[in-house]
């Protein structure tokens, strides 16, 4: 009998243990997520009306792919530009600390990502902009 109880003990606190890990994971997401989405507007061209198609997990081990279009702005052909689908990969190392950033068109430059991370990513702008949260 103290066997039994002893067993669905650690059966309980395994339990626990990962639903406490998977909430953190959900976390970590959803931040990476927020970071990856308010990068978009900062890729695109300037002034376009951005709209999101999906935001999900990426090809690679911890990265979010975000697909989006150019549904209106500035340029000579606006409604060409929202039947073209774009594309965000953001990498992450540990945590929410943005790697690496990967468009339709190749991989953002060092200098270009440090200054979206220095400088844009976790400003107002940046949460105003976002588009996700429209």
């Amino acid at each position: 009998m103290l066997r039994g109880r002893r067993g669905a003990a650690l059966a309980g606190a395994l339990l626990l243990w990962l639903a406490a890990g998977s909430g953190c994971d959900t976390a970590l997401d959803a931040r990476r997520a927020t970071l990856c989405r308010r990068a978009v507007p900062a890729l695109a061209p300037p002034g376009a009306e951005i709209g999101l198609l999906r935001v999900g997990a990426g090809p690679s081990r911890g990265s979010v792919r975000v697909d989006y279009r150019v549904l209106g702005g500035p340029g000579p052909h606006p409604k060409a530009e929202a039947t073209r689908t774009r594309f965000l990969v953001c990498h992450f190392g540990a945590g929410d600390d943005l790697t690496a950033v990967t468009t339709e068109q190749g991989p953002v430059n060092g200098a270009s990502l440090y200054l979206l991370k220095r400088y844009y990513l976790t400003t107002p702008e940046a949460e105003a902009a976002d588009p996700g949260a429209r």
